[in-house]
């Protein structure tokens, strides 16, 4: 279903292999809580994927688990910026700013991490809407 709905938007995208569910279950257990559901069954399709010139509209699940790890664990991004873990980062918009989804909650909410002022802004109610924003250039960085 995901990789059929990616594939038919403009732009281009290079999908991977699936993911194996243990890489979903180390995800769970780094990150504390479960993929959500959406994020989960896309990479069950496809273990990450790429859109032009490489950009990672949605990262695999072992990058899911260093990104979210690396920036959680880190004891100066501590002391700089605010609490990573209410998101669970997956993606990137190539300049630095993060996607995410909140974690623990049954809300599929995609939110953006600006690299610059560390503010955290709404920008689509799913992950489908952020996928089809992102390719469509609704959703700028």
């Amino acid at each position: 279903m995901w990789t059929e709905a990616l594939a038919v938007l403009p732009g281009t995208t290079v999908f991977q292999p699936p993911a194996a569910e243990a890489s979903l279950l180390r995800c769970a257990t780094v990150l504390g809580h479960p993929l959500p559901a959406d994020l989960a069954a896309l990479l069950r399709e496809s273990n990450g994927v790429e859109g032009e010139y490489g950009a990672g509209l949605i990262w695999s699940a072992e990058r899911t688990v260093s990104e979210n790890r690396t920036r959680r664990q880190d004891s100066e991004f501590a002391a700089l910026y605010m609490p990573f873990e209410p998101l669970r980062f997956f993606a990137d918009a190539g300049n630095g700013d993060l996607f995410g989804l909140l974690s623990g909650l049954r809300r599929p909410d995609v939110f953006v991490r600006d690299h610059e002022d560390d503010s955290r802004t709404w920008v689509a109610p799913s992950l489908a809407k952020y996928r089809e924003g992102w390719l469509t250039g609704r959703i700028k960085m």
